[in-house]
């Protein structure tokens, strides 16, 4: 998972709220929702840390950052929320200058923000939510794209994960609700919306008639014709369900890039893990994929080093990376979670964890490498984030050609010329629509 905040801006501007946001796509769409809480409370000046608990250096970071924020705004309301602050209220109260620690489902709260004399620690049980409320936000701080949350929690547990244990089991947010996010984003100028959640193909198992994420995506399409470009965030590789197949092959406004929750790519890795897919499973999954729409991107999760993992064990992960080429790969060396079955089991050192993590990583430079090579003299459509570069359809890294300028938020159709310093050089053809 990629941090979503700018983690070195500068100290604290008087009378100005703050978010500061870590891991997940799913905490940037929560940290919106924070933001309108603070400002409809009347706060002035507050700061929050919206945690992440994914790796342990997860929460290295944001210590690290709730100490810093602390020394350079000298007393400023620092509140600690997210799913490391739900797992663990008592070490982030401990720490000098913190004034509040939230959970998950108190900070989505309007009231929890309004409230005076409020208690230090205000955490319950994640566990018995079984609901999951709506929310409307209307602009993503700094952002081109938006992030709309449709499911939350899981009932999964895999054995290295203590996310369910900070987010809670599944549970999905009403279409309707959806539809109307997304239309009031569409209306506020997004171009390009993100569904994201923490299990996000488990979407409409809880809700009444049980529709799929598949068929939640077409109604949604439907009603919000407007809608130029939707995006999937991490899906599992073997919960995609037929509507979501027969979009992938016929709907266009649906990017072409899936991001899997890969992990291992050995079969002994991956139930040790109980994880839902084999490898096999993957391969199928990408073949059927390609064929549907061959200009489709992949994106994986993958786990370096989990316990037992072997030398044979690591090679076919590796093995299985290269010959799918996944081109957008993120790589974790494993980390022990206190209170997950896989910290009782035998170990990888470190120095070998870190090793293969570099070769992954290495793998996953090299297949990025050839194609967007491959996409020279290709046409493109950028969504521009910052300094005239954005993401292409299928999340290719794009720059507009020097000469060429284009406000953030727009989308531009271009001519792919090059490769340049691990992105793509496009010549627009068109002047964007803003």
């Amino acid at each position: 998972m990629t941090p979503a905040a700018d983690h070195d801006s500068p100290a604290q501007a008087p009378g100005t709220n703050r978010v500061e946001t870590f891991g997940c796509r799913l905490n940037a769409y929560e940290s919106e929702v924070i933001r309108g809480h603070l400002d409809a409370a009347g706060k002035s000046g507050a700061i929050v840390v919206n945690t992440c608990a994914v790796t342990a250096e997860a929460e290295r970071q944001a210590r690290q950052a709730i100490r810093r924020l602390v020394r350079e705004n000298p007393g400023a309301e620092i509140v600690v929320t997210g799913c490391a602050a739900q797992i663990d209220p008592a070490r982030y109260a401990a720490i000098e200058g913190v004034a509040r620690v939230i959970g998950n489902e108190e900070k989505m709260r309007a009231e929890t923000w309004a409230q005076v004399d409020a208690p230090a620690i205000h955490v319950t049980d994640i566990m018995q939510v079984r609901e999951t409320a709506a929310h409307l936000v209307s602009e993503f701080d700094g952002r081109a794209r938006a992030f709309v949350q449709v499911q939350q929690g899981c009932d999964h547990r895999c054995t290295f994960c203590i996310i369910p244990f900070g987010r809670g089991n599944s549970r999905s947010v009403p279409i309707g609700a959806i539809v109307e996010q997304v239309r009031t984003l569409v209306a506020a100028g997004y171009r390009e919306v993100v569904l994201t959640g923490v299990d996000v193909t488990s979407f409409g198992g809880d809700l009444p008639g049980r529709p799929t994420l598949g068929q939640m995506i077409r109604r949604l399409l439907a009603l919000v014709p407007e809608l130029e470009r939707l995006r999937l965030s991490s899906v599992d590789p073997v919960e995609i369900d037929d509507d979501l197949f027969r979009l992938i092959a016929d709907e266009e406004r649906l990017m072409p890039h899936l991001h899997l929750s890969l992990q291992a790519g050995d079969d002994m890795v991956l139930k040790r893990m109980k994880r839902r897919h084999l490898r096999d499973d993957v391969v199928r999954l990408v073949e059927k994929v390609c064929a549907l729409r061959p200009d489709t991107a992949f994106g994986a999760d993958v786990i370096a080093g989990f316990p037992t993992e072997s030398d044979a064990m690591f090679e076919n992960t590796a093995a299985l990376l290269a010959g799918l080429g996944i081109q957008h790969l993120h790589v974790f060396p494993y980390s022990p979670r206190p209170g997950t079955p896989a910290a009782r089991m035998p170990q990888v050192p470190a120095d070998i964890r870190k090793a293969r993590a570099a070769r992954l990583r290495a793998i996953g430079a090299a297949n990025l490498d050839a194609w967007l090579a491959g996409r020279v003299g290709l046409r493109d459509r950028v969504l521009i984030e910052a300094d005239d570069a954005g993401r292409g359809e299928s999340f290719a890294p794009i720059a507009l050609e020097p000469g060429h300028s284009a406000e953030p938020g727009a989308v531009v159709p271009v001519t792919i010329l090059g490769v340049e310093a691990g992105r793509l050089i496009g010549r627009p053809l068109l002047r964007a629509a803003a």
